[in-house]
């Protein structure tokens, strides 16, 4: 070091010195209390920002900061005081600077540690004392929770009883993620904290939101409104991609990922926050997080119903043994925690009716990238061929503006927009053009396609985030409402995959085309069949060996069994019916084709399969009818009617007067005796189906043996003359309208399809069992006592059990 550097660096020593002594009367004092100060999250990121904080703020506030924990002061010090030394300056920051900031930094932080309610008021007693010997005035009170979320509670509780600044200072509580893992858990624990802390003394923090390029997706757009007005809207935007891959796997984090999954690890919170800020209406003033929040909570309640077919889930190969060693668990166990899923969400609204946002992440996939991209639909035909055309301009090369998180072929934060789009707004104090370019690729593109601007200074995601909390900006964290909205969204379709088993993939480069899916409509669907796991029989005892599931009768009461895979199952079964259809309209050429279907959720998989799948099915001569229906309207979600609708109706051909839901609404009211609805059902089958037949039936079965809406000992059952009529269910809603046994035995082809876990068994009891209606309604299905001779076919899915040492086979 030269004698003027020593110089500068002793000047700029006494100036920060005297800054620190002389900031009560003209400074307010923040204390941060970094909670849980040795873990892993603090140790890597909480003190590199919270010493960011104090470089960039300390002309503007004075600051003291606690790093605590249950440990005891030997044990916890060490680990602090490396994390400390090992921080470090932005590079527009001298080095004798740096090491000045560092070093003070370091005096103005002590241990203390924190466990009982006493701790907590030594905690709050040392910080008055500190405030009243340095003649402070603590302006607020900075909590940092960065613990395991069940405590996030109970240590609140005592920050409200016994650690709040005096009257007059504001208190800040964070939490990191995760805030419950679906609604009920959610709102449990916002109950807990709503009880000792207000709303605006919460900050739950998601760091994705720090990330600086999706930072910038509200002000962007702000930034850009004359050229974004016209063209954010379904008639130009083909898609929206949110997309976070990652390269590691869950080894050592298998206890975390059981609870939660992939959904609920990145897609409720992280992926899920950017759509709002995509989808919502651009706010009018960007420094209000009143009118931001209330943009995003209009953007939750426009998006549509997720349903099982909205999702593909998948899981690496290597999970189930890495959940089986590090939790304990026996060689024979299944995980059936997805570790990949992508997701298709519609934003239900004049702006964005069709457009599919798409969220999608995974672990150990091939490469580490983040990024937000919005597609815009080529519009323009162009003649000249590729070799002559400006392409950097052509109207027909890709348009799309990307919000890049960074990793991958581009290793730092980015907003790129094509150039034959618009020239963007940037702000210039924080982003700067990128000159010099990597030579990669972006999307099949090459960079000099786009405008590419990159961050003046590039910072980590709680550097952004936590002067956030200082500034109170809180549109950029998860307040109640928000938090819940996104659970309510959510929750239905975690409830749908749970247990199901994901699709398989080796992890890595490996897997090759195994995730790549579709977005047809609504359905979102794997574009490659699933591999298949092969077990070898030394793997099991005599008698459960691979092959094991197949251990059931041949037959069923008479009839065919088919057991298979579940989406073998639906394959086969689909076909059957559409060459049960062309049979019944190729007798002449008015023939048609009466189909009667059940409903719940077995035969969604077939009704998404008919829509995809059979282009070729006789729909315009097909009348399709319900074999039973709840007491609700038909735009119920409850409604049979409606889920036949939302997954085939309105994605195929059939003649609004071939429709024929059972009339449970009339005169306004609901299932009324008075009204007559099942006798107006069995009137219109009598005068259009020949001979009361239908040409295919399909039913369902139930644990408790019931079929249709046919329930154990249910009155309805004894009913030899009635074609339709009312039943009781024995869970809501109660009242049913249904198909009775007679009608159902004059099909020419009833087929039953079980699928779900927990099934296998009633199988194989109303396998055995004689005619005993009253105990299992299946048992009176008995096709060929109708009047044309019918047929009886059980379609039963099962599920090769896995086995540790199994092998992955590939097409």
């Amino acid at each position: 070091m030269t004698r003027g550097q020593a110089a500068m660096g002793l000047f700029l020593y006494g100036a920060v010195l005297m800054m620190s002594l002389a900031v009560g009367s003209s400074k307010g004092h923040v204390t941060v209390v970094l909670v849980g100060a040795t873990g892993d999250l603090s140790r890597k990121y909480l003190w590199q920002a919270l010493f960011q904080l104090y470089t960039e703020h300390s002309s503007e506030e004075s600051f003291c900061f606690y790093g605590t924990t249950r440990l005891d002061k030997a044990e916890a010090t060490p680990v602090i005081a490396k994390a400390l030394k090992g921080l470090t300056c932005p590079d527009n920051v001298p080095s004798v600077r740096c090491s000045l900031l560092k070093d003070q930094f370091t005096k103005l932080t002590r241990y203390q540690q924190l466990d009982t309610l006493e701790d907590y008021t030594t905690l709050s007693k040392s910080i008055r004392d500190e405030m009243a010997q340095e003649g402070l005035e603590e302006s607020g009170r900075l909590f940092y929770l960065s613990v395991p979320a069940f405590a996030y509670a109970d240590i609140a509780e005592k920050i409200n009883g016994t650690a709040r600044p005096p009257a007059g200072s504001w208190l800040r509580v964070v939490f990191e993620k995760p805030f419950g893992h679906d609604l009920a858990s959610a709102q449990q624990l916002a109950e807990q904290l709503q009880r000792v802390l207000q709303e605006d003394e919460m900050y739950r923090i998601d760091h994705y939101l720090g990330k600086q390029a999706i930072g910038h997706i509200l002000k962007f757009r702000h930034d850009n409104r004359q050229h974004l007005d016209t063209i954010w809207n379904q008639h130009h935007i083909e898609r929206v991609e949110i997309v976070m891959k990652e390269t590691v796997d869950s080894k050592g984090r298998t206890s975390f990922y059981e609870q939660y999954g992939v959904i609920c690890d990145v897609i409720q919170n992280h992926l899920t926050e950017i759509l709002t800020f995509v989808a919502m209406e651009t706010p009018v003033n960007l420094s209000s997080s009143e009118e931001i929040h209330r943009n995003k909570m209009k953007v939750y309640g426009s998006l549509g119903q997720l349903g099982r077919e909205s999702a593909v889930i998948a899981q690496y190969q290597a999970y189930n043994s890495e959940v089986q060693e590090e939790l304990g668990r026996p060689a024979h166990s299944v995980s059936t925690t997805p570790t990949f899923a992508g997701v298709a969400v519609y934003v239900e609204s004049s702006r964005w009716d069709g457009v599919p946002f798409i969220l999608t992440a995974g672990k150990a996939l091939d490469e580490r990238v983040g990024y937000t991209r919005v597609l815009f639909k080529k519009q323009a035909f162009c003649l000249q061929s590729e070799s002559v055309r400006r392409t950097e301009s052509s109207q027909c090369q890709p348009r799309q503006i990307v919000f890049y998180v960074g990793h991958g072929d581009l290793n730092f934060p980015a907003v790129l927009v094509s150039r034959n789009l618009f020239e963007p707004a940037m702000d210039p104090a924080a982003w700067k053009r990128a000159t010099e370019l990597p030579d990669v690729r972006l999307f099949g593109l090459r960079l000099s396609d786009f405008h590419v601007f990159r961050p003046v200074v590039q910072k980590d995601a709680y550097a952004v985030l936590i002067p956030n909390i200082l500034r109170a900006k809180r549109d950029s964290f998860v307040n109640t409402e928000g938090l819940l909205a996104s659970w309510k969204f959510w929750t239905p379709l975690l409830g749908e995959i749970f247990g199901e088993q994901p699709r398989l993939y080796p992890g890595g480069v490996q897997s090759g085309e195994s995730l790549d899916f579709v977005v047809a409509g609504r359905e979102v669907s794997f574009i490659t069949p699933e591999p298949a796991l092969v077990l070898s029989d030394e793997a099991h005892p005599a008698g459960q060996g691979a092959n094991s599931y197949r251990a059931l009768p041949a037959g069923f009461r008479g009839g065919e069994l088919v057991s298979a895979r579940a989406e073998v199952l639906v394959s086969q079964l689909a076909s059957r019916l559409e060459g049960a259809a062309w049979a019944a309209v190729g007798e002449d050429s008015t023939g048609r084709f009466h189909l009667a279907l059940s409903g719940g959720s077995s035969p969604v998989a077939l009704f998404r399969r008919l829509a995809r799948h059979h282009p070729d099915f006789p729909w315009k001569r097909t009348h399709v009818w319900l074999v039973d229906e709840r007491c609700v309207p038909l735009d119920d979600p409850e409604s049979n009617f409606r889920s036949l609708h939302d997954h085939l109706l309105q994605r195929v051909r059939v003649p609004y007067v071939n429709l024929h839901p059972m009339p449970v609404q009339l005169n306004q009211r609901l299932c009324v005796e008075e009204d007559g609805g099942p006798g107006l059902y069995a009137k219109d089958i009598e005068v259009m189906v020949n001979g009361t037949s239908f040409d295919f039936v399909l039913l369902g079965a139930g644990v408790d043996g019931h079929t249709a809406s046919l329930f154990p000992n249910s009155q309805a059952l004894a009913s030899e003359n009635q074609l339709v009529l009312f039943s009781e269910s024995p869970v809501k809603p109660h009242q049913r309208m249904t198909l009775s046994l007679s009608v159902i035995n004059r099909a020419r082809q009833v087929a039953v399809l079980i699928t779900g876990k927990g099934k296998r068994s009633i199988v194989s009891e109303i396998n055995r069992v004689g005619t005993e209606p009253q105990k299992w309604p299946i048992t009176g299905i008995q096709p060929s006592q109708g009047r044309s001779p019918g047929s009886l076919t059980m379609m039963l899915s099962s599920v090769k059990p896995r086995g540790s040492d199994g092998i992955l086979l590939w097409p």
